[in-house]
This record gives structure tokens, C-alpha cells and sequence, in this order.
């Protein structure tokens, strides 16, 4: 059974860091090219970051370039989310993707709030 975990969400102040984790199981992780996407209310889901399954970072959005790192560890089966620098504008529900064997299997989100 395909699962994506994600955890390390929260509330933080603005100015602050948060890391979110991926915990993958049931399929191939390091053959899997992974992602995060954010949705915030009323908005559009937005790709945030993706990551090969050597660990090449693809370019980031504008809006969180130079303060969002994707990172992954292929022994764990996780990737990883480190924001910093957050901004109110951050806050979003947080999702994990994986993108394998043509089908891309999804997290089920986790509630990243920034605000005083």
C-alpha cells in the first residue's frame, strides 16, 4: 500500500523556520521524483519545490526562492521541506508528491499557519 506521510507542520511567527517531512512507503522512493505543493484558501494548488531521485534540485518559484531548501534522504524514504524566513503569505496546506512509474501519489497535507 502507497503512503505519503507528512509531519512538521504548524503555527510559527513570521521570520521563522518550520521543516516538513515526507515519510514514503509501498513503492520505490529513490526512484521516485518528489515534490511539495501548497494550497492556500481559495487559491490554486502551487508547486513549491521538486527534487530528482539523485537529489538535483529543480528550480523554486519566485515566491520562495532562497528561503525554501528541498532535500530528500533515499535510505529513509523522506523528504524534507526546510522554510525559512517564513511569511505570512506561507500560510497554506502543505502536500508531498511522488511522481513514479507514470502516477503520482500524494500526501494528505499538513497546515503550515505564520502569523503573529
Amino acid at each position: 500500500q502507497v503512503q505519503l506521510v507528512e509531519s512538521g507542520g504548524g503555527l510559527v511567527q513570521p521570520g521563522g523556520s518550520l521543516r516538513l517531512s515526507c515519510a514514503a512507503s509501498g513503492f520505490t522512493f529513490s526512484s521516485a521524483r518528489a515534490k511539495w505543493y501548497r494550497q492556500a484558501d481559495g487559491k490554486e494548488r502551487e508547486l513549491v519545490a521538486e527534487i530528482t531521485p539523485a537529489g538535483e534540485r529543480l528550480s523554486y518559484p519566485d515566491s520562495v526562492k532562497g528561503r525554501f531548501t528541498i532535500s530528500r534522504d533515499n535510505a529513509k524514504n523522506t523528504v524534507y521541506l526546510q522554510m525559512n524566513s517564513l511569511k505570512p503569505e506561507d500560510t497554506a496546506v502543505y502536500f508531498c508528491a511522488a511522481a513514479f512509474l507514470l502516477r503520482t501519489y500524494w500526501g494528505q497535507g499538513t497546515q503550515v499557519t505564520v502569523s503573529s
